[in-house]
């Protein structure tokens, strides 16, 4: 198998990284870690109390402390949020420490998944879809970037997506 010291899933909401992370850290006997779930837990608040009171930019502060230390775990299966690539920092030490997957699905598929998430504040918008295709414009390419694998998650079941990622990692793929 590849370098798989640890797997990191980037993508964004709605790609399916939380669902698929828990079910791949199972089938390599991983560690399972979230990002926003961390975030979370350290605070006691759900992520759209803290942009409420932090914005955006004291949000993603959060986030990157908590990437930085969970990249120097050993065997985890990390689901970072949709906007972890867009610190440079993030992308940096998510590379260096182990395999990084992007699990890409359209905007369209991204709202079906996220209509009634009411935990996703970046949606919180008059036209949803709007802001879903925006987000993929700007950060596409930085998951492209950061990928040692991309999966698609469009119309397709978890199962499916984590054996077609543990078939690839086996045949070094990446």
């Amino acid at each position: 198998m590849m370098r798989a010291q640890n797997i990191f899933i980037v993508g964004p909401m709605g790609a399916g990284k939380s669902t698929v992370g828990r079910q791949l850290s199972e089938a390599l006997s991983f560690t399972f870690k979230d990002s926003d779930h961390e975030i979370q837990r350290r605070t006691g608040v759900d992520i759209p109390t803290i942009f409420e009171y932090e914005g955006e930019s004291g949000f993603r502060a959060r986030e990157r402390q908590v990437i930085q230390e969970l990249v120097s775990e050993d065997r985890i299966v990390l689901a970072t949020g949709g906007g972890a690539v867009m610190s440079p920092e993030n992308r940096q030490d998510l590379s260096a420490r182990g395999v990084v997957i992007y699990l890409h699905c359209s905007p369209e598929q991204q709202y079906a998944r996220t209509a009634r998430d009411r935990n996703r504040p970046l949606l919180d918008t008059a036209d949803p879809l709007v802001k879903l295709r925006e987000l993929m414009a700007e950060r596409e390419p930085l998951y492209r970037q950061v990928a040692d694998l991309v999966v698609s998650t469009e119309k397709r079941g978890t199962s499916s997506v984590v054996k077609e990622i543990c078939r690839r990692l086996e045949s070094d793929e990446a």
